[in-house]
């Protein structure tokens, strides 16, 4: 199962759509943090026929303290939303946007998980597209209604309880920026900082300078020097769940698998019970194992 598509690859298989009866979704997740503006950039082009994707409305339910700022959607809620995107049983599904995938994974990973399988990532997003010369387009596009069915649990996960101790049998990742992880800035969290346990793993390394995925064996090399190994039990986290969800495609693309911690630092810190470690090292100096 693949999980990126080149966009060359993607365009012979649109043009290609009329001869193999393959339907293909396009989905755009433009949405970055701090940028508000995705739909607005997603009228003024986009790939034809690819249909927005609102992030906060449609990937996530309503934010709140105990649950994090993105808290996964309620499955109904989830299906409703990708029969409105036209998505039907037995098509392929390519999603994209223009931060290098960062928000377009988190689509990607909520397919999977509700057990969609035919989902890939268009690697180097909306900036692969262009770079190719190929048509984009304007304006908005309405898609008949799909009849997907989808189910819930298909991709490992963990909530704050596991990832409390997470760290002292398995590798925890924090995909975040790293001064973010250190605890030097926290642009929209109440306590900065990360996870007891956890290794600085910013999202950003998984990628090229032109956005694109490293290469299965610079991956595999990064996150064997992060300390992943065969056996030992992988989970990622970031700030709400968004861009873990890119780490976990990495890792994905690596020959490895991880579990997703949904809630993130963003439901984690809301809890005064949870320790908060500002730092390099995973573990303050109190709590370090012996």
């Amino acid at each position: 199962m693949d999980t990126l598509i080149a966009a060359a690859a993607l365009k012979d298989q649109l043009d290609g759509a009329r001869q193999t009866g393959q339907r293909t979704v396009l989905l755009d997740v433009r949405w970055a943090l701090g940028d508000p503006h995705g739909h607005d950039h997603y009228l003024r082009e986009h790939i034809p026929g690819a249909v927005f994707v609102d992030l906060a409305a449609e990937l996530a339910g309503p934010s709140e303290p105990s649950r994090g700022r993105h808290p996964l959607p309620d499955p109904e809620q989830f299906q409703a939303s990708a029969r409105r995107w036209g998505i039907n049983d037995g098509d392929a599904v390519v999603a994209y946007d223009d931060s290098g995938n960062m928000a377009a994974a988190r689509l990607w990973w909520m397919l999977r998980n509700a057990g969609f399988r035919s989902v890939r990532l268009l690697d180097g997003g909306l900036g692969a597209w262009r770079a190719a010369g190929f048509e984009l387009a304007a304006g908005s596009e309405q898609p008949a209604p799909g009849n997907v069915t989808l189910s819930k649990g298909a991709m490992p996960a963990i909530d704050a309880g596991q990832a409390a101790s997470w760290g002292r049998r398995g590798l925890l990742l924090d995909a975040r920026a790293a001064e973010r992880y250190r605890g030097e800035i926290e642009p929209v969290d109440p306590r900065a900082g990360h996870i007891p346990g956890a290794v600085s793993a910013p999202t950003t390394g998984n990628l090229q300078a032109d956005g694109t995925f490293l290469a299965p064996a610079e991956l595999r090399e990064r996150f064997e020097r992060l300390g992943y190994r065969a056996g030992v039990p992988t989970a990622v986290y970031c700030g709400s769940g968004v861009t873990a969800a890119h780490e976990i495609a990495a890792l994905e693309i690596a020959g490895y698998s991880a579990a997703l911690y949904p809630g993130s630092f963003s439901e984690w810190c809301h809890s005064a019970s949870n320790d908060v470690v500002t730092g390099a090292a995973p573990y303050s100096e109190e709590a370090a194992p012996q």
